[in-house]
């Protein structure tokens, strides 16, 4: 495609993901690609299309494939194979696959034509241009479009890949911790909006720290924020005797193993 072109854009799939980021994209600075949906149901389109005179809604999952120079698929893993297999891709057509569990050699099988399968795995902050996402191989296209919406980390091996989608199912965790953290407060007599306030205030802060200060170890960094025989160096250490982080090990082990297996 020539760089003077505009990139043209097609999701198949309109869940929570698409949506998020075709809102960061529309709501971002600078060239606007023109963007192609399926359809989904009168309601999800009409939604679609108030975006952006950009986004424009298809017919059906083909036309969006025929429409963009860029695809991406977005549908659920348990009927990815019957709506890949139904489209009609053009050679070297560029394809990024949003699918978590479906791997390069199981998506080349089904479209059957040669193309340019690019993985990744973005998160749905992408939608305030303040989310990561992973990219495996390396393609120069996705990482601009991405980069837009937040970073772009690109995995030169699957294994890189594998290891940074299993860190990404920690965001459920952090809010649980955050919860079991706050309620803790709570039983202690502080008020709910409180508790919650100062915790993702001081959360924020250290991850920022934690990015403003990326050339230092983080154990460095632990150290430094911890006085020595202070509250914040017991902390961890009764964290770490109560099996704390063996236990997160565990689980990171859990969906790692979990994500190799598809």
């Amino acid at each position: 495609m020539s760089s003077s072109a505009k990139l043209q854009l097609g999701f198949i799939g309109t869940g929570t993901i698409t949506e998020a980021i075709v809102t960061g994209l529309v709501s971002g600075d600078g060239p606007m690609p023109e963007i192609f949906v399926s359809p989904r149901s009168a309601k999800t389109a009409a939604r679609f299309a108030d975006m952006s005179p950009q986004v424009t809604v298809a017919p059906d999952n083909q036309g969006v494939v025929d429409a963009a120079d860029m695809v991406f698929l977005a549908v659920r893993p348990n009927v990815a194979q019957d709506v890949v297999r139904a489209l009609r891709f053009r050679p070297n057509q560029q394809v990024v696959s949003l699918i978590a569990t479906i791997d390069h050699a199981s998506l080349q099988s089904w479209i059957a034509t040669p193309v340019r399968i690019v993985r990744a795995v973005p998160l749905p902050f992408v939608a305030t241009q303040s989310g990561v996402t992973t990219v495996f191989p390396p393609d120069r296209e996705v990482e601009a479009l991405f980069s837009k919406l937040g970073k772009a980390v690109a995995c030169s091996t699957i294994e890189e890949f594998d290891v940074l989608a299993a860190t990404s199912a920690l965001m459920g965790s952090y809010f649980g911790m955050m919860d079991h953290v706050v309620h803790w407060m709570q039983t202690k007599g502080l008020p709910a909006e409180n508790a919650r306030t100062y915790l993702s205030q001081h959360f924020l802060s250290l991850s920022t720290v934690a990015e403003s200060h990326s050339s230092t170890p983080l154990e460095d960094l632990r150290r430094e924020y911890s006085t020595k025989g202070g509250l914040n160096q017991q902390m961890f250490a009764e964290f770490r005797k109560g099996g704390g982080l063996d236990a997160l090990s565990d689980a990171l082990e859990a969906v790692l193993a979990r994500i190799q297996t598809h």
